[in-house]
């Protein structure tokens, strides 16, 4: 499983909007997306490189394209010490997460919400500012950008992402989405959150089992999380297995 997500979507990026598009260069694969989206490295192969050189060529090459990116690097990149170079060039490090990934083909991921909760679809401009409202509470940071980007995903056809929101009475209480990496067995799931008072009662579980079964109509093998340390746990008892972790180390753009 690590060696096709690694070769299907490390290799083979989708930039997240129409305009994007991927760049190789100097052992890396850059993904660009536009000002709204995400923009990075997604996969780079530097033991026989310069590494130093290869970093900087990419601060310069990203300068004119995006204010703030990211290199996602992964436990198993070359060289072992490419995170404490990333750091001396002027990346932040943030937390590391789980690379999880569960076979839809020899797991059925089945979990209901609670009696009082129901799951519903996204489909519109309103579904996706109750996403947002979510993600801004559970988060704390603003995420109109994510809105824009996904309304505009929602619009296309095939829509490359679904997303949903988990409501009790008329009030959203979690929300999640599902991104389907076309030309891939590779479908991830991205942002699942629930507000405080929520968790602990299945809404998390209800939210990954729906996204699953997207995943799975639209004809995906394989299921791949991102997961911090709250939601690591509850993957793994659904049947997600850990291949690595992964860590975004962020650059901004000096002014």
């Amino acid at each position: 499983m690590l060696a096709a997500y690694d070769e299907q979507v490390r290799r083979r990026p989708t930039p997240d909007l129409p305009g994007g598009w991927v760049e190789r260069d100097r052992g890396v694969v850059r993904c660009i997306s536009g000002p709204d989206a995400w923009n990075g490295v997604t996969w780079c192969a530097l033991e026989d490189a310069d590494v130093d050189a290869v970093i900087a060529a990419q601060i310069d090459a990203f300068a004119g394209i995006a204010e703030g990116w990211e290199w996602k690097h992964y436990s198993y990149d070359q060289p072992a010490d490419l995170p404490d170079r990333l750091v001396r060039a002027g990346f932040v490090r943030r937390e590391t997460e789980a690379l999880l990934v569960v076979d839809l083909a020899e797991t059925t991921l089945d979990a209901s919400p609670p009696a009082d909760v129901h799951v519903r679809a996204v489909v519109d401009a309103a579904g996706v500012d109750a996403l947002v409202v979510v993600h801004e509470e559970v988060f704390g940071e603003d995420h109109s950008a994510l809105g824009r980007v996904l309304l505009d995903g929602l619009q296309r056809r095939p829509s490359p992402v679904a997303a949903v929101v988990a409501v009790a009475g008329d009030t959203p209480i979690a929300a999640g989405r599902v991104e389907f990496h076309g030309g891939t067995e590779f479908a991830s799931l991205w942002g699942g959150g629930t507000v405080a008072a929520w968790r602990g009662r299945g809404v998390f579980r209800a939210l990954v089992a729906y996204r699953a079964a997207l995943a799975a109509e639209r004809g995906f093998r394989y299921l791949q999380v991102d997961a911090l340390p709250a939601s690591r746990p509850i993957l793994k008892r659904l049947g997600f297995v850990e291949l690595a972790t992964t860590t975004p180390f962020e650059f901004t753009r000096r002014v």
